[in-house]
């Protein structure tokens, strides 16, 4: 079987890679993407009979990339955190999965199972998947010190976070404040419209104003927001394929 990886982090691509040398099946790896732009090009060349396709990417989700090449006929796995909407959406779906990190006979058993399935059979399990994981992940849910407070993402401006806690900023001039640091929240907010230009906030591209050359984003409400030069190149790339949709 010819297969592409599709994840944004190299280490993880390359334990599967490792694993797939030492389990039963013949496995040729043709092409590693990190990006759904990237793997839709390579996925046309390369026409894989597989694709192990990580749910959150750089540039959007992995349901981006099966929009833009629902015509091919490749079986899918994917490759998932332990993020809560992410695992019920695919679990609702009925679709085969792997935990990060990879376990050797997890992917053992995931190839057999998708190898028995039909195309057109997993390609509606995961149209029924994709449509859970939309709904559930335009909320994201806060447990405050006395409530749980529920966030429209498409309201939320941005996120800044300091010693191990993170104010949420929305549109609206409200703002919660979780004890928990911005990364615990990252891959929730690892959506096509978020971006992290700076180790201490999540900005939303959706309430960018204006990108100033000098490293310094200005939101529609005058709020600035530092980008760090470790970020910068990932932030303009970001920005600029978000603005192409």
């Amino acid at each position: 079987m010819k297969a592409i990886i599709v994840e944004d982090k190299e280490q993880i691509r390359k334990g599967l890679l490792r694993l797939l040398t030492s389990i039963e099946h013949t496995i040729d790896v043709v092409g590693e993407c990190e990006s759904v732009k990237e793997a839709v090009v390579v996925a046309k060349a390369c026409k894989p009979d597989l694709v192990f396709l990580d749910i959150n990417l750089t540039d959007g989700t992995g349901f981006d990339f099966l929009e833009q090449t629902e015509s091919f006929p490749f079986k899918v796995i994917f490759i998932t955190a332990y993020e809560e909407y992410a695992l019920r959406a695919l679990k609702i779906g009925a679709v085969d999965y792997l935990l990060k990190p990879v376990d050797v006979d997890e992917l053992q058993n995931a190839i057999n199972k998708v190898g028995e399935l039909a195309v057109e059979t997993q390609k509606q399990q995961i149209s029924n998947a994709k449509k859970v994981y939309n709904k559930d992940n335009d909320t994201l849910i806060l447990s405050l010190q006395d409530s749980f407070q529920l966030i429209d993402l498409k309201e939320l401006m941005y996120c800044e976070s300091d010693k191990g806690y993170t104010t949420f900023f929305l549109s609206d001039g409200k703002r919660h404040l979780a004890s928990k640091s911005l990364k615990e929240f990252e891959e929730q907010l690892n959506q096509s419209y978020f971006t992290r230009p700076h180790q201490s906030y999540i900005v939303n591209l959706n309430f960018i104003d204006r990108y100033d050359k000098s490293g310094t984003i200005y939101l529609k409400n005058d709020i600035k927001i530092p980008v760090s030069s470790r970020k910068k190149n990932n932030f303009l790339t970001h920005l600029f394929n978000w603005n192409k949709e």
